[in-house]
């Protein structure tokens, strides 16, 4: 259903634009149905999602995005194409949970429209019938400047997209720390375990299922046991436990020497940024692999702090955008995710917030490539093509949970 505002709440909407909203709401006037909108030329699209409300959910944890999400590209909506976006923070085990009540219930309107997801969670919401699509095609963007036949765009932890989500920013994960604390950083599994002999109880990393902690325990599977695998692996607890065991013993080795002697572990990776920040620990990690230069930019980590890489390798996965089933504005949500696909846009992403483009740069002009290449990535990063050579493939959507299962009863609190 197509979300109108009236005159007197434009006003609003542009002050209030981005800011989160508990209940979702949005003023209504006529249902777009699926069929329409995926018959409908994009610049039809376009008309008919003027004057419209847009909802993004997602993750909210990161202050900078929300900031630029709010700033920028709310202002980049609403002055193109009239329409305002309407940031809905919520982790997305809540999201997928309110969507499943929604649809369930009948709801023909929903609250969500756009969805920040992958992995998983991305799996199990296609297959439940719960995304809109395929859409992808639909999207001038993504057809001028995607290559559709990478496996960063045909594939999400390995599990077929089928043009029901769309990339939004590539990730990758990276270890930090202050090189004028612990100038000595492992290289290695083996160099990591004396690492925390020598920092003992200054080393711990987030208790899974925290999207960070799992990528950690997945990276020391891949340093242990190797990675291949994986790639083919039936989702059986039994082969996929027997098949990680060298790496949980390996853990289990850890523990004693970490914070809190292995009792237990921080909630969330915010939290353990908190304790890097303060000093309670010496080792963070993070997804988002430029993300030190931004905080040593913004003062929240010293000069001194780096990134940096196993040399075996680590992580990388893209994250996505998807459009709920039952969103009453696909319209809507089709030309925001557009829009974030955009040169310009893209451009700006990584040169405000450092997140890896997902464009293909053979497919940009000689301007367009030009943003990219002048931007600084600053302080304390790993130079992008070291970082991207050691891009290591994620595992199938189907085992991560198992895995998270195996941790829980193998590892925690041995």
């Amino acid at each position: 259903m197509k979300k109108r505002i009236s005159a007197v709440l434009v006003a609003m909407a542009i002050a209030f634009s981005m800011t989160a909203c508990g209940n979702g709401e949005k003023p209504k006037d006529e249902t777009i149905q699926v069929t329409e909108a995926a018959e409908m030329s994009f610049d039809s699209l376009i008309e008919e999602a003027k004057g419209t409300v847009v909802t993004f959910y997602g993750w909210g944890g990161d202050e900078k995005l929300n900031q630029w999400l709010d700033n920028t590209f709310a202002a980049v909506m609403k002055e193109k194409y009239d329409i305002t976006m309407e940031r809905v923070p919520m982790d997305i085990d809540q999201v997928l949970s309110q969507l499943s009540g929604e649809i369930q219930a009948g709801e023909k309107d929903g609250a969500i429209d756009m969805i920040w997801i992958n992995g998983e969670n991305f799996r199990s919401a296609k297959e439940n019938n719960m995304l809109y699509g395929p859409f992808a095609d639909q999207l001038p963007n993504f057809q001028s400047y995607i290559d559709p036949e990478s496996e960063d765009v045909t594939l999400d932890f390995a599990y077929p997209i089928e043009g029901f989500e769309v990339p939004y920013g590539k990730a990758q994960i990276v270890l930090i720390a202050d090189t004028a604390v612990t100038p000595d950083l492992p290289k290695s599994a083996e160099d990591l375990k004396e690492f925390v002999r020598k920092y003992p109880g200054k080393v711990t990393y987030p208790a899974l299922p925290d999207f960070t902690g799992s990528a950690f325990v997945r990276n020391i599977i891949y340093e242990i046991c190797g990675y291949e695998q994986f790639l083919d692996m039936e989702a059986d607890k039994e082969t996929v436990k027997a098949a990680v065991e060298p790496a949980m013993a390996y853990l289990r080795e850890l523990n004693p020497y970490l914070w809190n002697e292995g009792k237990t572990f921080p909630d969330s990776s915010p939290t353990l940024d908190n304790m890097f920040s303060d000093g309670e620990v010496v080792l963070n990690m993070t997804y988002d692999a430029y993300g030190t230069a931004v905080k040593i930019a913004d003062g929240v980590y010293t000069e001194t702090t780096q990134s940096f890489q196993f040399d075996k390798g680590t992580i990388g996965n893209t994250n996505f955008m998807a459009i709920a089933a039952n969103s009453g504005n696909k319209a809507g949500a089709m030309a925001a995710i557009n829009e974030m696909l955009s040169p310009e846009i893209q451009a700006d992403r990584y040169e405000t917030m450092k997140v890896i483009p997902v464009l293909d740069n053979s497919k940009l002009s000689k301007e367009q490539k030009e943003a990219f290449d002048q931007v600084d990535l600053g302080k304390g990063t790993i130079p992008q093509d070291e970082l991207l050579s050691k891009r290591l493939p994620e595992m199938p959507a189907q085992l991560v949970p198992l895995i998270e299962e195996i941790w829980a009863e193998e590892v925690a609190g041995k």
